[in-house]
């Protein structure tokens, strides 16, 4: 695959939060979040993705808040970044993502990834208490949830029984939904899978050392891998999601708060972390034009046109109001997009 000589203009824009609550008024994170969605279709970004936390005090039902949502915005796209599906049953969730697709009218994208819980030692009694050893959280699982989605047949069994009636299929059918599920890889191994899917690729601000130790090369890498599996090649469509804070319309107290929360990060982003060698993007913070050319200079943001920008996970909304406020009408616009009219 040649060597972009340039960034491509940027076609799609999106962000990403982690949706944090106070647990002693959790209530308000989530209306938080909700405005924050209703906000960035006001300014016109394309799409709004929510993380998914379990036993945290951040987002722990995206399907539920993203509901919520349809029923608040009319135009902007919903997704999970990423859903873990060692923490579902791939029908029940096929069922919910195709019923709050039906809801969105045809808006939801849903990411996925698999892979063991974290701390899946501590949480199998109460997640799979009788299953935990037999559970599988491969590939296979992931491969489950795109059946049901594309509408294969789940059972053997349909028809009418008494006054009910029952289908082989996953009920409600939302058509074009499984196109729109996006795969998070980190790895080259699950980029070439992704890609083998026809997937999308959602890649992020953490990936895992292989070849190099140098994160944007080691993104490229990944993103070029995907699309050489995937049926579409280059057309393939991969979103980046790292984490920028613009400060253009920063006071300069949120400016030296920003500042510091990234010196605070930064240590991480010099090297492999721990044995499986995970490597982290360093923050981008400073004014929209600064960080509009450290993008134009990241080998990996030059093989893309959308992103999905990482949110930090601590401030408060009216940070978030900044930072969406400066990102959409200046550091996007100086990425080449420009809202849908």
């Amino acid at each position: 695959m040649p060597e972009p000589t340039s960034p491509r203009p940027l076609r799609r824009l999106g962000f990403l939060t982690i949706g944090l609550f106070d647990p002693a008024d959790p209530g308000r994170g989530h209306e938080s979040t909700l405005r924050l969605i209703e906000l960035g279709e006001q300014l016109g970004f394309d799409s709004a993705w929510v993380r998914h936390r379990h036993l945290q005090y951040g987002i722990s039902s995206p399907v539920a808040v993203l509901a919520a949502a349809t029923q608040r915005t009319s135009r902007i796209g919903l997704g999970t970044a990423v859903t873990p599906l060692g923490w579902e049953n791939p029908l029940r969730l096929a069922e919910d993502l195709a019923t709050v697709d039906l809801l969105s009218g045809g808006r939801l994208q849903p990411g996925i990834s698999v892979g063991r819980p974290h701390h899946y030692e501590r949480v199998a009694p109460a997640l799979h208490p009788d299953t935990a050893e037999a559970e599988e959280f491969g590939h296979r699982r992931a491969e489950r949830l795109l059946s049901f989605l594309r509408g294969e047949p789940a059972t053997d069994f349909s028809g009418v029984e008494g006054i009910e009636v029952y289908s082989d299929r996953v009920q409600p059918v939302a058509p074009g939904l499984a196109e729109r599920v996006w795969y998070g890889a980190g790895s080259l191994g699950s980029a070439r899978w992704a890609g083998g899917q026809g997937l999308n690729l959602l890649t992020s601000n953490v990936v895992r050392a292989e070849e190099s130790e140098d994160f944007a090369e080691i993104q490229r890498s990944q993103i070029r891998a995907f699309r050489a599996a995937h049926p579409e090649g280059v057309k393939a469509r991969v979103s980046q999601g790292l984490v920028v804070v613009p400060t253009d319309g920063a006071t300069a107290a949120q400016r030296a708060k920003y500042v510091e929360y990234v010196r605070g990060r930064t240590a991480r982003t010099t090297a492999p972390q721990g044995p499986a060698r995970t490597m982290y993007a360093e923050d981008l913070v400073g004014t929209s034009a600064e960080i509009a050319e450290r993008l134009s200079e990241h080998a990996a943001y030059r093989e893309v046109d959308e992103v999905a920008f990482a949110l930090p996970f601590s401030f408060g909304h009216d940070d978030y109001v900044q930072i969406l406020t400066d990102i959409a009408t200046g550091l996007a616009p100086a990425l080449g997009w420009r809202p849908v009219s």
